[in-house]
C-alpha cells in the first residue's frame, strides 16, 4: 500500500442504543484509553481473526499430500473438462 494511502484516515459511523455506549464508554475508561481507540482496536482483531479464519484451510496430513500430489503430477484433462473448456 502507498504511504501517503496508508497514513490518512477513514470515518466508520454506527449508531447504538444508550446501554451499549455506556457500556463501551466504561470499557474504554477501565482500559485508559478513548472510545474510539478502544472501539478501533477491538473491532480489528475481531475483523482480522474473522479474514484469517476465512482464509485459512486446514488440512489433515494426509489430506495435504494428496493435495500436493496432484499439484505436482496432474491428471491428465478428461472428456468433460475438454468440453467445459471449448465452451470458453
Amino acid at each position: 500500500m502507498p504511504t501517503s494511502l496508508a497514513n490518512e484516515s477513514a470515518r466508520i459511523n454506527l449508531r447504538t442504543s444508550a446501554e451499549a455506549k455506556a457500556m463501551i464508554e466504561r470499557a474504554a475508561m477501565l482500559m485508559g484509553t478513548t472510545v474510539s481507540s478502544f472501539m478501533l482496536q477491538n473491532a480489528f482483531e475481531a475483523a482480522r481473526r474473522i479474514v484469517s479464519e476465512t482464509d485459512t484451510l486446514l488440512l489433515t496430513q494426509r489430506d495435504f499430500e494428496a493435495f500436493t500430489a496432484s499439484i505436482e503430477k496432474p491428471p491428465k484433462p478428461n472428456v468433460a473438462l475438454r468440453k467445459l473448456m471449448a465452451r470458453r
